[in-house]
């Protein structure tokens, strides 16, 4: 028996069973809801050991048992950030795929956006494609569906209320007001807002 055999139907999904999702550094999500779940930052918590033990460990002496304890603890806090990390993602996709029918998100490019030397390191410690992973293979379990948007596509600067475009928004803005219909936005929400907006027009389920 195939694989697609044992998975479930898909069910059927709708604007208001349909969340949107914006990934970011502060925080590790927003959704369209308005919630936002906090980054925990495993990585960045335990830099200041991990530095210490690397340079520990760059001063032995190769070959030595001295070495190989500390490459060993260093190993080990590797690990638990890891299992922190997958424990995190774990909780966060199983609830989010429990209580949705359909998570619309957008289309990272996850890789080009490491070249960025001052995000390099929070947006790994983040990890949104082994998330983004989590989510897709739990909604084949379930019967959910992932909706995707195009990476270029103006989710941040989009008035999600009467549709102007802020074409001067920065990425250090994280508050602005519409001057058309002075609808005040948070960024990330908006952007979560619209993502989801995208994806439902994408499916025809939502008019302009």
């Amino acid at each position: 028996m195939g694989l697609d055999k044992l998975l479930p139907t898909k069910q059927k999904y709708s604007e208001s069973t349909t969340v949107g999702i914006d990934v970011g550094i502060k925080d590790f999500a927003v959704l369209s809801t308005g919630e936002k779940i906090e980054n925990p930052k495993y990585l960045k918590n335990s830099l200041k050991r991990l530095k210490y033990l690397q340079k520990r460990v760059s001063r032995k002496v190769k070959g030595s048992k001295r070495r190989e304890k500390t490459r060993q603890l260093l190993s080990k806090i590797h690990e638990k950030i890891s299992n922190q990390r997958n424990n995190f993602q774990h909780q966060i996709s199983s609830k989010l795929i429990r209580e949705n029918q359909a998570i619309a998100l957008e289309t990272l490019n996850v890789k080009g956006m490491v070249k960025n030397h001052h995000l390099a390191q929070s947006i790994s410690d983040s990890a949104w494609s082994s998330f983004v992973t989590k989510l897709e293979y739990k909604a084949e379990w379930f019967g959910k569906t992932i909706l995707r948007i195009g990476q270029f596509e103006p989710s941040s600067k989009l008035c999600n209320v009467c549709g102007y475009h802020n074409s001067e928004l920065t990425l250090k803005d994280r508050e602005w007001v519409c001057p058309i219909c002075k609808t005040p936005h948070d960024r990330d929400i908006n952007a979560a807002i619209n993502t989801k907006k995208f994806s439902l027009l994408d499916q025809n389920l939502i008019t302009t």
